[in-house]
């Protein structure tokens, strides 16, 4: 697949690929209270119609360094992230739990279309940088700090858990012509033999920028 700066398109075969790559973002502890992580509510689901919010003109490309969620603590630098030898998106690097990737196969964030970004909810030493991702709700802001010394405000139109076995992904990924973003991680009740039966996924649009 091209760079970032390439191709943009075939997420018909992305995002199956992202898919199974944030499957790989597995290896978790049995769970790490008897709630486990937070779950998204079904109030902040993504509304049946397109976002309401209006949409800021979207940026040029510009590679994203850090991710920051003030709403759920989260400040984390973001590593670049691709496809390994067998086709699966990479998950970051499981040692260094407190850092997302970005998919390099989609557009940067703030540029027109859907970026991604993942990350892993816990490792075997305990939560990781999107653990508390499903207690994320509507209205909340996620900045993106771009190589550029530009930070791209997105506003959260949408928290939801979906199953792995059923991941929607022509809805997830879909551009509506405005600069998305789509942050990911596990999600949903953990078996010790199948891991997380989900993936949080949270929806939003590039709404300002600083």
């Amino acid at each position: 697949m091209e760079s970032a700066y390439g191709r943009r398109g075939a997420w018909g075969v992305v995002a199956i690929l992202l898919l199974t790559g944030v499957h790989l973002v597995r290896g978790g502890t049995e769970q790490l209270t008897a709630a486990g992580p937070p779950q998204p509510l079904a109030a902040d689901a993504p509304a049946p119609v397109a976002s309401p919010l209006p949409a800021r003109p979207a940026l040029p490309g510009s590679a994203p360094l850090s991710v920051t969620i003030p709403a759920i603590g989260v400040d984390a630098p973001l590593t670049r992230v691709g496809l390994d030898a067998d086709g699966w998106i990479e998950a970051p690097p499981p040692e260094h739990p407190g850092r997302a990737g970005w998919f390099a196969g989609a557009v940067t964030p703030g540029e027109p279309g859907t970026a991604v970004v993942v990350g892993h909810v816990d490792t075997p030493a305990g939560p990781a940088v999107f653990h508390s991702l499903g207690a994320l709700t509507r209205g909340r802001a996620i900045d993106i700090h771009r190589a550029d010394g530009r930070t791209a405000v997105f506003t959260v139109h949408g928290v939801e858990l979906v199953p792995k076995d059923d991941f929607p992904a022509d809805r997830v990924y879909a551009s509506t012509g405005a600069a998305e973003l789509r942050v990911i991680t596990c999600g949903g009740p953990y078996t010790r033999a199948g891991g997380y039966s989900g993936n949080v996924v949270v929806s939003a649009r590039l709404t300002a920028l600083r």
